[in-house]
Parts: structure tokens; C-alpha cells; sequence
């Protein structure tokens, strides 16, 4: 009866800690077009700055909530992408460069995403086709993040505005 026990314990621990230690897939942006050309997802980016505290804060808490690592791993791809990256980005036969200018310049691809609108954090959402569903800017806990998630990959966004989904839920 012991040995069954410990056994059960022991396999509790083991559940624990890979929940625990399970963390979201994070992605290049050129290492998710190339996933979602063998196997279509939404995507999900992360725009974010080096000096952003609030970018930093969303890393340490709400990016490491179970609930919104699994459901980011299940529906999305999930890119970080620095808006002031010096690296040119390629995609679709363009190149995004980067551009002196504000803080710290930009990255034309975090430009055109954020629809000149830039701020920090703030999140793009996207289908499989890369047509932009959301850009939503600020830091979020984990419950209105996977509200806004739930609006993408249940594409609860084709029969509905934002506005209308936020009300009902």
C-alpha cells in the first residue's frame, strides 16, 4: 500500500512540475510563416521593446499561466517580435527594415502590424491567411488575454465585432 502511495504521489509531482514548466512556443516571425505553410494556424505575435517594463511583466506573469500557455500552444503560433529589431525581416517578397526614428527606430513589419500605431506591449492576432483580426494594445492578465484569444481562434470575429463579444461575455 505504501509503494501504491508513492507511486501516485510521485506521478502527481511529475503532472506538476511539466505543468509548471510548460511555456509558450515562442517563434521568429520567418519561423512562423514557415510552420504555418506546412500546417495553417493563427498567429499570434507579441510587439514588444527591450525597455518596455510592461513587456516584461506580461513575460513574467500572464505569458507563464498555464491556461493561456496551453491555449496559446493549441491554436496559435506565437511570435515575439522586438519593434526595434536592426535585422531586416523578409516576407512575401518585401523587405522590412529597420528605421531611425522615436525611442529607438522601428522595424517597418512592426509598423505596418500595429497600423502606425505603436505601442508597447501590444498584440496582433491573425488568420491562417495573415489578415490582421486584432491589434490590441497594453498589458493584460491572463483572463482578458484568453478572452481575446477565444475571440480569434474560435473566429467568434465573423459574426460578430469585438465590441459586441466583449459585452456578451
Amino acid at each position: 500500500m505504501a509503494l501504491l502511495r508513492y507511486s501516485i504521489l510521485g506521478v502527481l509531482i511529475l503532472i506538476t512540475v511539466s505543468l509548471h514548466s510548460q511555456e509558450i512556443k515562442w517563434m521568429t516571425w520567418t519561423e512562423a510563416v514557415a510552420a504555418n505553410e506546412k500546417n495553417p494556424k493563427k498567429i499570434f505575435v507579441d510587439v514588444y521593446t527591450d525597455w518596455c517594463g510592461w513587456c516584461k511583466r506580461m513575460d513574467q506573469s500572464t505569458f507563464k499561466d498555464s491556461v493561456v500557455v496551453a491555449t496559446m500552444n493549441a491554436h496559435f503560433y506565437a511570435v515575439k517580435m522586438n519593434a526595434e529589431q536592426k535585422e531586416s525581416i523578409f516576407w512575401r517578397e518585401m523587405e522590412f527594415k529597420w528605421t531611425a526614428g522615436g525611442r529607438n527606430g522601428y522595424n517597418s513589419l512592426a509598423l505596418e502590424l500595429l497600423d502606425r500605431q505603436m505601442s508597447f506591449p501590444s498584440f496582433v492576432t491573425l488568420d491562417k491567411e495573415f489578415a490582421r483580426i486584432s491589434i490590441s494594445p497594453g498589458y493584460k492578465e491572463p483572463p482578458a488575454l484568453l478572452k481575446e484569444l477565444r475571440f480569434a481562434y474560435e473566429e467568434l470575429y465573423r459574426t460578430m465585432s469585438w465590441e459586441e463579444y466583449r459585452s456578451k461575455s
